[in-house]
């Protein structure tokens, strides 16, 4: 479907199968599947502000307030992100057991407790354990990208997926202007230090609250309705079709397409006629299954969710720990900088989520449709991207600027373009790789995000010098991206996915 203007608030059409929609009424919050895009993106961007409260002034306010070293303010970074790993391989299964909107307010409510309580921190220990809570935010990620996948059908779900998380990412970003203007308004309304960045977490905590409070009032779990009764849904929607048969019983994830019989039912702008068969294969393939140990264990171990783990790992895991250093990356490289100077053009970095992560998912349906539906253009666009970017990290190392313009060019717009276009590239493909276990895939790739997180802030922790860090860091990336690059996107003989 081509791209029109009229799109962005118009009902959009929608899959007569799957009864996902063709395209994002991004501006039309009153359609139900306008008002569950926005709740994906704007909740995922609460939690991710909180998540990363604290690295706008941790290095400054906090460290001095409660005397932490720079190792220990290091080493509370990589706790951040220990939690966070945990919770998105939990949230995972979760999405499919009980569905992805009660899972992301479970996330989000949950991680609004440590929110409130982080100005009970006085001891470094204490930190640590509430940052370590607080990280529970960070694995709302998952349900927001698999409630969107729920709603978005596979010639626009890229751009969907790359959209609300993008968004949401661009929290990372938005935290740098927001927590340093909200302690620098309470210190000017005469609070001192010690108490002034105590107060600011209240900000955050009261808007996860709400955020949570409203996607579960105003969303449902899926276009058809309530999540426990997806099956029945879509064997209903079948049935108007003229289509007899159940869709509880998946075949696994190499299990052979069956021959078509008579052709039949609606032909879509990415879709052939499709016979009886088919339909029932598109709608097997494509309603979520409850996870059994013996499937996810198939789908977790499978090479291609390796491919979207491995990958997620190299790009999201760089974000993730570039998020956590910039600011004392700009201290280290221009220390006549201010705390809100630095934090302004640390922000960068984070805020240009808004742009090419969704440019990322954008190219990557094109490429898709352009190719003939064929996913093997999703994934040359995401190891593409991946090795430019981990030569852009190289090129960050070696130079290291002392120019303020050079290194925000390098890292805001360069690096900013490549590592998170691949972001988009990464959910764009996640949905084809067994879609009948898109939460377990969307979990394990989401969780590997998290452990390049961890792994590369530990580099950092253990290299004085910032720049070596990112040359380290950009040729893992490459190396990673050249040894997974041979694996097919989606296994042979899935029926779904494509």
């Amino acid at each position: 479907m081509p791209f029109s203007f009229a799109s962005l608030v118009a009902a959009p059409e929608v899959n007569p199968i799957t009864r996902k929609a063709r395209s994002v009424p991004f501006l039309n919050p009153f359609n139900v599947y306008g008002r569950v895009f926005f709740f994906s993106w704007f909740g995922f961007m609460i939690a991710f502000l909180s998540w990363y409260a604290f690295p706008p002034l941790l290095s400054d306010v906090i460290a001095a307030d409660i005397h932490m070293s720079t190792k220990q303010v290091s080493n509370s970074n990589i706790i951040a992100l220990a939690a966070t790993l945990i919770v998105r391989l939990i949230a995972g299964p979760a999405c499919d057991l009980v569905g992805p909107r009660i899972t992301f307010a479970g996330c989000l409510l949950i991680g609004a407790i440590p929110t409130f309580l982080s100005g009970t921190a006085y001891t470094v220990n204490e930190l640590y354990a509430l940052r370590f809570f607080i990280g529970i935010l960070g694995g709302s990620f998952v349900p927001c990208q698999v409630w969107t996948t729920g709603f978005y059908d596979k010639n626009i779900v890229g751009t969907a997926n790359s959209l609300t998380a993008g968004l949401g990412n661009a929290g990372g970003g938005i935290t740098y202007f927001v927590m340093p203007a909200i302690y620098d308004s309470l210190r000017h309304r005469g609070l001192p230090t010690h108490k002034a960045w105590r107060v600011s977490f209240v900000v955050p905590g009261i808007l996860i609250v709400a955020v949570a409070i409203a996607l579960l009032l105003l969303c449902p779990d899926t276009p058809s309705g309530k999540w426990k009764d997806r099956f029945q849904a879509a064997e209903n929607n079948l049935r108007m079709h003229g289509v007899q048969g159940a869709v509880v019983d998946v075949p696994g994830s190499v299990t052979e397409e069956k021959k078509l019989d008579n052709v039949r039912g609606t032909v879509g702008d990415h879709e052939v006629a499709m016979g009886e068969q088919q339909m029932l294969d598109t709608a097997r393939g494509e309603v979520v299954q409850k996870p059994t140990f013996k499937e996810m264990s198939k789908v977790i171990f499978s090479l291609q969710t390796l491919v979207t783990a491995g990958c997620y790992f190299c790009t999201f895991g760089a974000e993730l720990s570039i998020n956590s250093i910039l600011g004392n990356y700009y201290h280290a490289n221009f220390p006549k900088l201010s705390l809100q100077g630095r934090g302004n053009w640390a922000a960068m970095f984070g805020l240009m989520n808004v742009v090419f992560r969704p440019l990322g998912g954008v190219v990557s349906d094109i490429a898709y449709r352009a190719s003939g539906n064929n996913p093997w253009a999703k994934k040359i666009l995401l190891h593409g991207y991946s090795i430019i970017m981990g030569c852009v990290l190289v090129a960050i190392g070696v130079s290291n600027p002392h120019h303020l313009y050079t290194l925000t060019l390098l890292v805001g717009i360069c690096l900013g373009f490549f590592l998170e276009g691949a972001n988009g590239h990464n959910f764009s493909l996640v949905p084809h790789v067994h879609p009948y276990a898109n939460g377990v895939v969307s979990g394990v790739t989401g969780a590997f995000g998290n452990l390049g997180g961890i792994v590369f802030a530990v580099i950092f922790r253990y290299h004085k010098s910032y720049a070596k860090s990112f040359w380290i860091i950009g040729l893992i990336t490459i190396g990673i991206n050249l040894a997974l690059c041979w694996i097919k996107p989606i296994p042979k003989g899935q029926i779904g996915g494509r």
